[in-house]
């Protein structure tokens, strides 16, 4: 299992790595292409709403061919999609590069079942908690890495070399799932033809992952929001480019891997997952007031540390109950719909804040995403007693 689960987070870190190196750098991209705030968000929701539609079926096709051939599928998918938004000169190649690598956005479900294969049930939640940090570890280096590569003047930002350096990292992740990555679906453990039933009959199904999908699209829609926003207001606000807003998400995600990485394993036996999931919610609503009201750069930081604190807090617990909810043969069709209430998160938060932030002022991204996040805690705590009853 430590082979296994020790590949496997190689490979989800460097795989993140190349998505996170264009996340602060798609805003400035779109800017350039003379795109208004509103209309620039939903470039990144492009991703998302591809990614809801494919993510169930990479999860499907996971369970009846192997977790690996999809991983590599899938890192195909995206090694093209670099090279589009490379050589992207207006919005719509930028669309287009976003929209294909969110319809071969299927390595998260596999990924976490495949976490899920090589885990027993006690320790699950501490398993996929370090997959977690993993992805956390390649999503938060990125960043301000794509900032280093892209220069610090947006003006005159450099997006090619980013774009090159994330085609690359998925060509070397292809390399490491064929020749380090066993599988983990043997071939005699999957079923004969797979299971057809969509993401939301899944979820109609089984009611405690229905409620886990529930508090999961809200704290995903608020870190979707401030992922989509914090660019734009940074620059507003602090005149910030894309290097100082790299290193500004980097300060704000070290909570979160620290723990994801260790801290939630030792958490998760003395307070359970529900409660720790409850404690994230809520310390990631702290999070988005903080920024909100924030009347300088160090409440700034602050906010964006407790919003890392409650994203670390929460994503492992809440995946682990609802990698419960799943059997031997059908983990990747529940961990693809339980990610797709992630996805339609994703949709809504960029598609939405952009408006909200022209409309309503710069404060109220931050203070929409509390309050649509805050009932998260009670949906977690009766998910938590369904699932224990």
């Amino acid at each position: 299992m430590r082979r296994k689960l020790a590949a496997l987070f190689a490979f989800c870190v460097i795989d993140t790595l190349g998505f996170g190196l264009l996340i602060p750098l798609i805003p400035y991209m779109a800017d350039r292409f003379g795109v208004a705030p509103p209309l620039l968000t939903p470039v990144l929701g492009s991703y998302a709403l591809c990614q809801l539609i494919a993510a169930p079926l990479w999860g499907r096709l996971s369970d009846r061919h192997g977790r690996r051939p999809i991983l590599m599928s899938s890192l195909a998918g995206a090694f093209l999609s670099y090279v589009m938004l490379g050589f992207a000169h207006n919005i719509w190649w930028l669309l287009a590069s976003r929209m294909l690598a969110g319809l071969m956005a299927g390595n998260i479900a596999a990924a976490f079942a495949y976490a899920s294969d090589i885990s027993p049930p006690e320790k699950r939640a501490g398993t996929l908690g370090l997959i977690g940090a993993a992805i956390g570890i390649g999503f938060t280096l990125g960043q301000p890495l794509g900032g280093l590569l892209a220069g610090k003047e947006a003006a005159s930002a450099n997006f090619a070399l980013p774009a090159a350096v994330s085609a690359g990292t998925s060509l070397f992740a292809i390399l490491l799932v064929r020749f380090v990555l066993p599988e983990s679906n043997a071939v005699g453990a999957r079923p004969a033809s797979g299971s057809r039933r969509g993401a939301w009959l899944l979820l109609r199904e089984r009611p405690t992952l229905a409620l886990l999908a529930g508090p999961t699209l809200a704290v995903t829609y608020s870190q979707a929001v401030l992922e989509s926003i914090f660019a734009i207001w940074a620059f507003h606000r602090y005149g910030f480019g894309p290097r100082t807003v790299g290193l500004l998400l980097l300060a704000g995600a070290i909570p979160a891997l620290l723990m994801q990485g260790g801290i939630v394993r030792v958490l998760v036996p003395r307070f359970g997952e529900p409660r720790l999931a409850m404690f994230g919610v809520l310390a990631y609503v702290a999070g988005l007031l903080a920024l909100a009201l924030a009347p300088s750069f160090a409440g700034t930081l602050a906010g964006l540390l407790l919003c890392g604190l409650g994203l670390g807090a929460y994503s492992p617990s809440a995946s682990a109950l609802a990698s419960r909810q799943s059997g031997e043969h059908d983990r990747g069709a529940v961990m693809g719909a339980y990610i797709s209430s992630a996805s339609l998160a994703r949709v809504i938060g960029p598609f939405t804040s952009g408006s909200i932030y022209a409309l309503l002022g710069s404060a109220a991204p931050f203070l929409v995403g509390a309050c649509v996040t805050l009932p998260a805690a009670w949906l977690v705590r009766r998910a938590g007693a369904r699932a224990s009853a």
